[in-house]
C-alpha cells in the first residue's frame, strides 16, 4: 500500500478549522441526559466455567444505554487480584461486536479489568431496536437516519458507549477513577467521543488508528473500508443532500469531540493506511485538548496500525502515568 496522503512534517501542522456546530454541546447534553433519566439496572452474571479459563474471571453484563436500551458487554478480570482494580473500557471496530470473551485476554493478563462493550446492530448480542427510525440509504451503518442528527446511528452507539464509563460505577472491584478507554478503527473513533463527553471521569485515552475523524476529508480521499458507503450516498444523492449530510455528521466528528477531551491520549496512525488516512487521525489529534498527547507512528502500516506491536507501548505509557497495575 503506498502513501498517499501527506508527509509527516506536513501531518504534524494539519489542523483544519473545526466546523463544530454551534449548539453541539447542547445536542450532547441532551442527548445523554435524556438516556440517563431512562434509568435501567446494571447487572453481572459470572460465565467463566463457560469458557474454561484458569486465570480469568468473565462476568456477561447488561447496562442501560440509549433510550435505556440494555447493552452487553464482558467484563474481565484477572482470577484473585485485589480491587479496586483500573479498568480499560473498550470499543469494537466496525461491524464488529464483544465476540468471546477467549478474544480479550491481553488487558487481564496485565493486571486490569476490562470491560468490553458491544456496538449495536454490529455484535450479535445487542440489538438496534431503532434502526427503523432513520432511512437506510446504504449497506452498513454510516448511512442510517443520516438526514438527521436525532435519528443518526452514531447517536445511539456514542450514547452507549458513554453509558458504559457510567455502569463502571456500578461493577464491583473496579476503580471508577481509573478508567481507561480505548479501541481501534470504529472503537478509537467511539473512545475519543467518550474522552470528549465524559469528561474527567475519564483518566486516559487510546485511540488507535481512529475511525468518524474529519468526515469531509476522510470520505473525500479513503481508498477502502466504510466511508465509501457515505461518498456512494453522495453519489447518488449528489445534488441536494451533501451539505445537510455533512451538517449531521459535524455532530459526530472525533475532531470536535478531542477539542474537549483533556485526559492523556495515546493515539497511533499508520501512514500508508487506506481506511483512515492519516491526515485524519492527525485533525482530530493536533485539534486535542489535553496537554498530555502522544502519537504512536507505524511508518509502513495499513490499517492494522502496529498490530501486536502497539500494547507494549500502550502498557509502559499507562505504567509511566501511573495507570499500572502492580507486578
Amino acid at each position: 500500500m503506498p502513501l498517499t496522503d501527506f508527509g509527516l512534517d506536513e501531518l504534524g501542522d494539519y489542523r483544519p478549522k473545526s466546523t463544530a456546530p454551534h449548539d453541539f454541546d447542547a445536542f450532547w447534553w441532551r442527548t445523554l441526559a435524556e438516556a440517563r433519566s431512562q434509568g435501567g439496572a446494571v447487572t453481572a452474571e459470572r460465565v467463566t466455567a463457560r469458557h474454561l479459563l484458569r486465570t480469568v474471571d468473565v462476568d456477561d453484563v447488561r447496562f442501560p444505554g440509549w433510550n435505556g436500551d440494555p447493552v452487553a458487554a464482558w467484563l474481565l478480570r484477572p482470577r484473585g487480584a485485589a480491587g479496586p482494580l483500573p479498568v480499560v473500557v473498550t470499543y469494537i471496530g466496525y461491524s464488529g461486536g464483544r465476540g468471546l470473551p477467549t478474544d480479550h485476554l491481553l488487558w487481564s493478563a496485565a493486571g486490569y479489568a476490562q470491560l468490553v462493550v458491544d456496538s449495536r446492530g454490529q455484535g450479535h448480542d445487542t440489538p438496534d431496536r431503532h434502526a427503523g427510525e432513520g432511512t437506510q440509504w446504504t449497506e452498513g451503518f454510516m448511512t442510517r437516519g443520516i438526514e438527521s442528527p436525532d435519528q443518526y446511528y452514531y447517536r445511539r452507539l456514542i450514547t452507549d458507549c458513554v453509558r458504559a464509563v457510567d455502569a463502571v460505577a456500578e461493577l464491583p472491584g473496579l476503580d471508577p477513577d481509573r478508567v481507561v478507554v480505548t479501541g481501534g478503527s470504529q472503537g478509537g473513533g467511539l473512545a475519543l467521543a467518550v474522552a470528549g463527553l465524559a469528561g474527567d471521569r475519564v483518566a486516559a485515552v487510546l485511540p488507535d488508528v481512529p475511525y468518524l475523524c474529519h468526515f469531509r476529508r476522510a470520505v473525500q480521499i479513503s481508498g477502502d473500508g466504510p466511508y465509501q458507503e457515505i461518498a456512494k450516498y453522495l453519489r447518488w444523492h449528489s445534488r441536494h443532500r451533501v451539505e445537510p449530510a455533512f451538517t449531521t455528521l459535524d455532530y459526530f466528528d472525533g475532531v470536535h469531540f478531542a477539542q474537549r477531551a483533556t485526559a492523556p491520549a495515546l493515539f497511533s496512525v499508520g501512514l500508508m493506511d487506506p481506511v483512515c488516512p492519516p491526515s485524519t487521525v492527525y485533525a482530530a489529534f493536533n485539534h486535542y485538548a489535553g496537554e498530555d498527547r502522544t502519537m504512536t507512528v507505524w511508518p509502513f502500516a495499513d490499517h492494522g496500525g502496529g498490530y501486536g506491536s502497539n500494547p507494549p507501548v500502550q502498557l509502559d505509557w499507562l505504567h509511566e502515568r501511573g495507570l499500572g497495575t502492580e507486578l
